[in-house]
């Protein structure tokens, strides 16, 4: 029997960026493609915008489940920005197997990203909701392997949130891959065909950097 054959049944859930105000598109589709070419099952959740917290949280617990229902036994989860903070929520839930994060909204402490922040919490969110919505906050010894991607340049979700993160994982042993590329604004996706993709420098590889990654977790050949 193949090494392919062998491996149990693996699927990726795409969750685009938007603030939680909007989903973009480029963050989706294409994504999803990128993740078929490797030989994994991928599909995009459409979860739920202009949403208070837990609403989207619930979206993806759903689709977890008809996932698991239908027999796929390894679960992982890919998001962009605010998707990025949904992914991490949904990893230290323990709802996936692993997570891939690319320019994640991390923290609810921090000034920024207000509008995400604004969306899922509300403008006047206690101190302590601020926190519990925090994913590195939430993480545990028991979080799954994550791989994390961000830019230096990147203005309106500053690097501190994949810094706050990384800290945390390593605080609690977590597997875990943070790449910071010197280049590149917010929103980048897959790089490719978006404007300012062309100024990224060798935030392009992020790709090849994940591929890596999963490939080392025995996710892909």
């Amino acid at each position: 029997m193949s090494d392919a054959a062998a491996r149990p049944r693996t699927h990726v859930i795409v969750l685009p960026g938007g603030g939680y105000a909007r989903l973009a598109d480029h963050e989706g589709e294409p994504v999803a493609d990128w993740l078929r070419s490797l030989g994994l099952e991928a599909s995009v959740l459409r979860y739920p915008v202009t949403t208070r917290h837990p609403g989207p949280l619930h979206a993806v617990r759903s689709r977890v489940g008809e996932l698991r229902a239908d027999g796929v036994r390894r679960l992982g989860i890919l998001g962009f920005s605010a998707g990025g903070h949904l992914a991490g929520h949904a990893a230290v839930s323990g709802l996936v197997d692993a997570a891939v994060l690319g320019y994640p909204v991390v923290s609810m402490q921090l000034p920024t990203h207000a509008g995400s922040r604004e969306q899922l919490i509300g403008r006047r969110a206690w101190p302590w909701v601020r926190r519990a919505t925090s994913i590195d906050r939430l993480v545990t010894m028991g979080a799954p392997p994550m791989f994390i991607w961000h830019t230096a340049a990147d203005e309106p979700v500053p690097v501190e949130h994949s810094y706050r993160l990384g800290r945390a994982l390593a605080a609690h042993g977590v597997p875990h891959a943070l790449h910071v590329y010197p280049h590149g604004r917010h929103g980048l996706g897959l790089v490719d065909g978006v404007a300012g993709g062309s100024e990224a420098g060798i935030a392009r590889h992020w790709t090849r950097d994940c591929a890596e990654w999963l490939r080392e977790l025995g996710w892909i050949d």
